[in-house]
């Protein structure tokens, strides 16, 4: 599959107790967690260029921006939609959206670099020798 301007992939979950602000400690309140909201857009823009970055490859984040716009109650279902805008050799950029059943949730923009994951995890678990 050729990586291309315009693809898009939506990747969807449910709100649980789990991935509440509450749970992952960035509230007090049982509504879904903007982290997990951005985990989600991240989620979405990786498998949507999974298959276009060759063998050995992966992506990883490297920047998001995002809103947070509207509170998603526990036993709601919430998806994010993540399309490339641009691609500059190695890196790509998506916009991403995230909804709701009653609507958009979050907005912004992901940045994703092509990297081999055998190296990229030598390197970092290089760190580990100092």
């Amino acid at each position: 599959m050729e990586l291309t301007v315009g693809m898009q992939y939506k990747l969807e979950t449910v709100v649980t107790e789990n991935n509440t602000a509450k749970a992952v400690g960035s509230s007090d309140l049982p509504v879904f967690a903007t982290p997990m909201m951005m985990a989600l857009m991240e989620g979405a823009a990786a498998q949507c260029v999974k298959d276009c970055v060759g063998d050995g490859n992966t992506t990883v984040g490297t920047k998001i921006e995002s809103t947070h716009d509207a509170a998603t109650p526990v036993g709601m279902k919430v998806y994010a939609v993540a399309t490339v805008t641009e691609i500059d050799r190695r890196r790509i950029d998506f916009s991403v959206e995230a909804f709701d059943e009653c609507g958009k949730i979050g907005a912004g923009t992901h940045s994703r670099f092509i990297v081999n994951a055998e190296k990229f995890l030598e390197k970092t678990n290089g760190k580990l020798n100092g």
